[in-house]
């Protein structure tokens, strides 16, 4: 569905940087060996939910509370997105209800059947949960919140650029996973709110489903054909039309796609090696500069260590997988 969104205000850019500076510690930029070369992580991970979207739905539900402080929301996840989502409102004290694909990760469902929300399961994709959510929203009357298709999303997750940036000022190269685009957005909006234009941005999207990389290239996100992968926070379309793509066009971001087989050794290797639980779409980054798909080795280089959401029957898996 065509939702026309326009990119963040810097009035909510700022509010954003308050309710984040307000209820999140700083998550901490550190160096870990990527196969001899030092690389700045960033570690996402520790978030209260395992994951960055905890920043964009404290940003969203706050400009909801503001607008209306008796108004539900609703929103569509894969799984960490919901889970902000469910944090943020009960922190803030506003109703919510978040719908995930039936086949959702494990792991996130269990997570967010721990908060007091409506969870609903719905489909066996993102996009059926979305089209669920909205249709909801229409029924009930109330805020649909995107996972990255959301001036106040993009908003909140500009700060994760905020903080690495005043943490690791040797920064020349910063390489992020995409799925609907609502961190790299950010990031984007923060490198030029801080005059950073000389930091390289690269974006990282699994092979196996990659609905930006071909939007970008002119095809309908409706052609795209997506197929299973464990890097399941990136997987699925995004929106025809969403502010996500047009940024990250007129910012002219590379993007490149990895391989399966390199995010599910991506896992085990920086467990074994940094002994960093990391789900799989926080991996497709170190994954993409491990198979020389960044081609920067001069540059300071780091990444977005996006979430630990990985269920442990699948974390076990992986691990007895061989480095081959």
């Amino acid at each position: 569905m065509l939702r026309h969104v326009s990119p963040p205000t810097d009035e909510q850019l700022d509010a954003a940087r308050r309710v984040v500076a307000d209820h999140l510690a700083p998550t901490p930029t550190v160096s870990i060996s990527l196969r001899g070369r030092a690389v700045l992580a960033k570690l996402e991970s520790l978030q209260p939910t395992g994951a960055f979207k905890i920043r964009g739905a404290l940003s969203a539900i706050d400009a909801a509370r503001r607008d209306d402080p008796t108004g539900a929301v609703i929103t569509s996840s894969a799984g960490n997105h919901g889970l902000g989502i469910a944090h943020a409102a009960n922190l803030l004290g506003v109703p919510a209800t978040v719908v995930v694909p039936a086949n959702a990760s494990v792991a996130k469902v269990k997570k967010l059947l721990s908060y007091n929300i409506e969870l609903i399961q719905f489909g066996s994709s993102y996009d059926d949960a979305q089209t669920r959510a909205l249709e909801l929203a229409d029924e009930r009357g109330i805020r649909y919140i995107s996972p990255f298709n959301d001036a106040n999303v993009i908003a909140g997750q500009s700060t994760v650029f905020d903080e690495m940036l005043a943490q690791a000022p040797e920064l020349e190269h910063i390489v992020v996973p995409v799925g609907g685009g609502g961190l790299i957005s950010g990031i984007l909006l923060s490198r030029d709110f801080h005059g950073r234009g000389d930091i390289k941005v690269t974006g990282v999207q699994p092979k196996e489903s990659s609905a930006m990389y071909h939007v970008l290239r002119g095809v309908k996100m409706a052609d795209v054909v997506h197929h299973p992968t464990i890097a399941d926070g990136l997987a699925g379309g995004g929106d025809e039309g969403a502010v996500t793509n047009d940024l990250i066009a007129r910012h002219n971001v590379p993007l490149v796609l990895v391989e399966e087989r390199d995010i599910r050794r991506a896992v085990r290797e920086v467990a074994e090696v940094n002994g960093l639980v990391l789900e799989g779409s926080a991996t497709a980054s170190y994954a993409a500069i491990t198979a020389n798909l960044v081609d920067d080795l001069t540059s300071r280089i780091g990444f977005i260590a996006s979430g630990r959401n990985i269920s442990h029957e699948l974390l076990i898996e992986l691990l007895q997988e061989p480095l081959v």
